[in-house]
């Protein structure tokens, strides 16, 4: 090889001339790289040339190369390279070929100490540290940090004296390089340290830790850009590791940076950085702030005052700004928290914001309002009554940016909170209309044209989403105000505009229904226009928005009138699978979702270019597909944006090229390691698979021939790195075994029953699928941390079980596991319920409040224990004794939701258990009789429920008989309540006293007082033991109740009417008879009303 050559080649790298540096770069790796002397070739130019770009290059050759070529070399050559290494490195004055010839050290020293090599490096650099030359100390720590990064296991018994050797370095009084190199190399360390293994090495890092917190605050006080990023980056990495080193000072940490983030005087990138760690906090340390004390409400209080530096521009969605990220911050810490913690202090600090003179408080109110609901919706919906003539007054400001935020709160309160909200219909459309109407006239200038187009856009939103789901009774008022304006934006100038009425013109229809059928060509018609468009991305998003419209148009009009739209519509959405457009393509499965739940099985003609669409959507690779932010993206590392209503985090880019082999050129502060991407490809997938399941449940049989082959693409996404995906895939194998199961009913003709083992025994191929569904559950279920993940799979395995019954329990260990899984969720010891690193078990939160997020991980895995009473009927009491104390746990608990759901649960167990609940009989007894007299009226109304349950089934009858009186005291109020709910549970319970004792019960007085409520307006399901109760008495020739018969009678013809759901099919034909019995003995009661006489035909 000729070194000379080889020199020349390295040279022509840095021509800015792309076929001669491709031309170069093949030579050197074809020709020279494989030998090891080009190691010693490049590490003699990177210690010796003149050109730092020359020095550069060889550098980062020479890394990539160490691994491979460095124990090749001659041992005799190597002392000597290590000693001009070292000491070329320490004198290099270019801050990029100094880190980068520091890797290569690195990278020897990763195989050299190991095995007893270079045995002299580490006091070297400690000698270095404590040079009287600045650069000396400068390069030598950042060696140092590069060792740590590179070989760490090799300092874990050197730590003690790291640390008293940076408990100097980072204070050192003359160099801010030396201070964060040292912050970079204690980072590293923290990666090392083991609390219960070395405790006292947890003490010297808690020890350092201040002053780590003054580099920081240096850096940002100096407005030193580069090390305010670094500092930032350690701390976030902090967040990683174990929780004990962060627990002694989290409070004051916490402090400091939402301190800088309400800091108007320091830049914008600090601010939001600081914003940045903070919504980490919250992500991976909400137990730690909740267990400490008021930080919750500063932050949220600090956080909502930054909002108010929100300006009128901040209405662009790319531009990320301090008063977006408060906003963003504020979201995370409403779904992460106790509505006490957060909703609480921000409610009662509104009033000020909503009501100041200063237009950017007003929107501040408005938006964090918004930002929080979805957060904590329950709570929210409580306090509506007290919020929404806030929302009243701001939209009728007479500021128009205030306005559009208040327009931007309610539809964000509207998405969330959809029966809330839209009881204020009457107040709210005028509302919209009149913004719609302001904004419609012609702009006197470009600012108002600007602000007018705004409203335009966000009225649009908000009608989107309050007309979402609203009763068509309700929607048919405003049909004819709001589709002609809508019809008019359609031919709007502004592209966006027309993509927002569009939205709202297809939320409208869905709500309208049949009742959309006049307008319904005309709207076809005028959309159009927009379903082939292809020209630009602001055309995309506007023919998919229509194509989405119009879906929701087929469900509102039906298979006839939508008939003729459908091939060209198929047509087009299987154009837009070839446009390069991720939401194209999107919209295109969408629809196919809507067209087969709308056409079901005669969607089949469809199915094979569908389900192959679907299949390559889901077999895309993703690493082709990735997009990298450049450097003006920066401030949005480590934070969470919204794309296409989802949250992703968002990682740094790289300079690298794609032949690279993973090595890093240049410093690492763009080594962002620790956050995952998520890309469009895989958002993409997990709209595929949903779709996938929607097609296979609406198709059934005619699905079959590409069930194996979908099961096994779907598999592939199990353990998918995007938490959508993995969440859409176990819940598309669920929703493919219930159907399969179905299937088979069908074919035998035979329903599942109670109890194991199974009476009749699956077929091989649901046997085969409940197989693949369980291991695939499994795989995730019990290690899972993502909350999202967890409560969607214990959604799943509920609803297969009341589906589907025991069948699916009969999988190798499925039960056994599914018991463990869920006793870990209900004593909140779950990987999803714990903070990230976190070791602590938190026994001093266990009676706080949970947020509404994380209590619904409890609340669905309590449904599954729910469905595992339905699927193993008598044959659950059993588990019942694995579940009950912490089930009576929350029965006690402060939080009235959580009390109300334990109570539904031992309701419902105890109806499925059925008499085997009778051992328990003593204990729920004593919980329900406590319960009948709580101070919430949901709590009250289970347990109602779950009291008259209990007695009709429980054979110890010596248990709960002394009580009876007890339990009729404490009904007597419920039956007088005007919480329908309560009332008919009450109904229910003394129904099933009297069917189980009617000698215990004075039905002489308390039957007038059932018939008098009758017929049940809200909960059907008492329905049941009231009629078999009362037809039970006819039957047995009871005084009381034939002395009822008129009022009886009026109250029978409207419960065998419509609606059908109001009574099932056993209980229907018990209450014919009764009305036969009737009609034999006095004729004149039944023969006049219609529903009656046809009833006993």
């Amino acid at each position: 090889m000729d070194q000379q050559k080889f020199l020349e080649l390295l040279q022509s790298i840095q021509i800015p001339d792309t076929d001669r540096v491709k031309a170069a770069t093949t030579e050197l790796r074809k020709t020279y790289y494989p030998h090891p002397e080009s190691l010693v070739w490049l590490l003699h130019i990177l210690t010796s040339h003149d050109a730092k770009e020359v020095r550069q290059s060889a550098s980062v050759e020479a890394l990539r190369l160490v691994p491979k070529h460095w124990i090749k070399l001659p041992e005799e050559q190597k002392p000597a390279i290590r000693e001009k290494l070292l000491q070329t490195t320490l004198e290099e004055q270019q801050a990029l070929v100094r880190h980068s010839q520091a890797r290569v050290i690195a990278a020897i020293a990763k195989i050299d100490l190991p095995d007893g090599e270079w045995g002299s490096l580490p006091d070297l650099l400690a000698q270095a540290t404590t040079s009287p030359q600045v650069s000396h100390r400068e390069v030598s720590i950042y060696i140092l940090f590069t060792l740590l990064e590179a070989a760490g296991d090799i300092f874990e018994d050197k730590l003690p004296g790291l640390f008293t050797l940076f408990s100097n370095t980072i204070k050192d009084p003359e160099s801010a390089e030396v201070r964060i190199n040292t912050l970079l190399c204690l980072s590293r360390m923290a990666m090392l340290i083991e609390p219960e293994e070395h405790p006292e090495n947890l003490e010297r890092f808690i020890a350092a830790f201040p002053g780590m917190v003054a580099v920081l605050k240096d850096a940002i006080d100096t407005e030193d850009e580069d090390r305010t990023m670094q500092a930032f980056e350690v701390f976030q990495i902090l967040l990683g590791c174990e929780s004990a080193l962060l627990n002694t000072h989290f409070k004051d940490l916490l402090t400091f940076m939402i301190d800088i983030a309400a800091n108007t005087e320091i830049s914008d990138d600090s601010r939001s950085q600081a914003l940045s760690f903070l919504m980490q906090c919250a992500r991976y340390r909400k137990m730690k702030i909740q267990g400490t004390r008021d930080m919750g409400e500063t932050i949220t209080l600090k956080s909502l005052q930054i909002a108010t530096e929100i300006g009128d521009d901040d209405d662009e969605e790319d531009e990320l700004t301090t008063s977006k990220s408060a906003l963003g911050l504020l979201d995370l810490l409403a779904s992460s928290l106790p509505p006490r913690q957060v909703i609480v202090p921000l409610l009662k600090a509104l009033p000020n914001y909503v009501n100041s003179d200063q237009p950017n408080y007003r929107k501040a109110g408005i938006l964090a309002l918004g930002m929080c609901v979805e957060g904590a919706p329950d709570f929210i919906a409580t306090q509506l009554d007290g919020l929404m003539p806030i929302v009243f007054k701001l939209l009728n400001d007479a500021v128009t940016s205030v306005r559009n935020a208040a327009l931007t709160g309610l539809a964000r309160l509207a998405d969330d909170l959809a029966e809330e909200v839209c009881k204020f219909h009457s107040e709210l459309i005028p509302a919209l209309v009149k913004n719609l109407d302001a904004a419609g006239g012609q702009s006197s200038n470009e600012v108002e044209q600007k602000q007018n187009l705004a409203i335009l856009k966000s009225a649009c939103l908000a009608l989107e989403s309050l007309t979402d789901g609203m009763e068509k009774e309700i929607m048919i008022t405003y049909i004819p105000e709001l589709i002609p304006r809508l019809g008019q934006l359609l031919s709007h100038p502004d592209i966006h505009v027309k993509a927002a009425a569009a939205g709202a013109l297809g939320s409208i229809a869905g709500s309208a229904e049949d009742a959309f059928l006049p307008y319904f060509e005309e709207s076809m018609k005028a959309l159009a226009q927009f379903v082939t468009l292809k020209d630009n991305d602001d055309e995309f998003d506007l023919r998919g928005t229509t194509v989405d419209a119009m879906g929701s148009m087929a469900q509102a009009v039906g298979k006839g009138p939508f008939q003729p739209y459908v091939a060209p519509l198929m047509q087009a959405s299987e154009e837009a699978l070839h446009l390069g457009h991720p939401r194209l393509r999107e919209t295109s499965y969408i629809l196919w979702s809507t067209l087969a739940k709308v056409y079901e099985e005669d969607f089949t003609p469809y199915l094979d270019g569908v389900v192959k669409g679907l299949w390559e959507s889901l077999e895309q690779e993703e690493a082709e597909n990735e997009v990298e932010l450049g450097e003006h993206a920066k401030e949005l590392l480590g934070q969470e944006v919204v794309i296409a209503g989802k949250k992703i985090k968002v990682v740094a880019a790289t300079d690298e090229p794609a032949d690279s082999d993973d090595m890093e050129e240049g410093d690492d502060e763009d080594d962002w390691d620790d956050l995952t991407a998520v890309t469009a490809v895989a958002m993409e997938k997990e709209v595929a698979v949903e779709v996938i399941a929607d097609v296979l449940s609406h198709t059934r049989k005619h699905f079959v021939p590409y069930f194996e082959k979908t099961v096994e693409a779907v598999m592939t996404l199990v353990e998918h790195n995007y938490e959508g995906v993995r969440k859409a895939a176990i819940s598309t194998l669920w929703r493919a075994y219930a159907c399969l199961f179905g299937l088979m009913e069908d074919h035998t003709g035979e329903k599942w029953t109670p109890g194991l083992p199974v009476k009749s025994q699956p077929s091989e191929e649901v046997l085969k699928l409940g197989e693949v569904v369980t291991t695939a559950t499994l795989s995730l279920w019990e290690d899972e941390t993502d909350r999202a993940v967890v409560t969607d799979i214990n959604r799943n395995v509920s609803s297969t079980l009341k589906l589907c019954g025991p069948a699916i329990l009969t999988q190798s260990k499925f039960l056994e596991t599914v018991t463990t899984i869920l006793s870990s969720i209900i004593t909140k010891s779950h990987p999803c319920q714990q903070d990230i690193g976190d070791d602590d078990d938190h026994e001093d939160l266990e009676d706080e409040e949970s947020s509404e997020y994380d209590w619904l991980v409890i609340d669905t895995a309590l449904d599954v224990i729910i469905g595992l009473s339905v699927a193993l009927g008598g044959q659950f009491t059993e588990l019942w004794k694995v579940f009950q104390k912490p089930i009576m746990k929350f029965a006690s608990s402060q939080t009235n939701f959580e009390r109300s759901t334990a109570i539904g649960v031992v309701a419902e167990c105890t109806a499925h258990m059925g008499d085997a609940v009778t051992p328990y009989t003593e204990t729920l007894l004593k919980l329900l009789l406590h319960r009948l007299s709580d101070e919430d009226p949901e709590t009250k109304s289970n347990a109602a429920y779950a009291t008259g349950l209990l007695v009709f089934h429980s054979r110890n009858s010596a248990a709960y008989l002394p009580s009876f009186n007890t339990i009729l005291t404490k009904l007597e109020p419920l039956l007088h309540t005007e919480h329908a709910r309560t009332l008919d549970n009450a109904c229910g319970c003394v129904s099933r006293m009297i069917m189980a004792h009617p000698d215990k019960v004075p039905i002489d007085d308390v039957l007038p007082v059932i018939v008098e409520q009758l017929p049940l307006k809200e909960d059907y399901e008492e329905n049941k033991p009231i009629y078999e109760c009362i037809t039970g008495l006819y039957q047995n020739g009871n005084q009381t109740v034939i002395g009822l018969t008129q009022q009886l009678v009026p109250v029978f013809a409207s419960v065998l009417g419509e609606p059908v759901e109001q009574l099932d099919v056993d209980t229907r034909a018990k209450l014919v008879e009764t009305v036969k019995f009737i009609a034999s003995k006095n004729a004149s009661l039944i023969s006049g009303n219609e529903t009656l006489v046809n009833a006993i035909r």
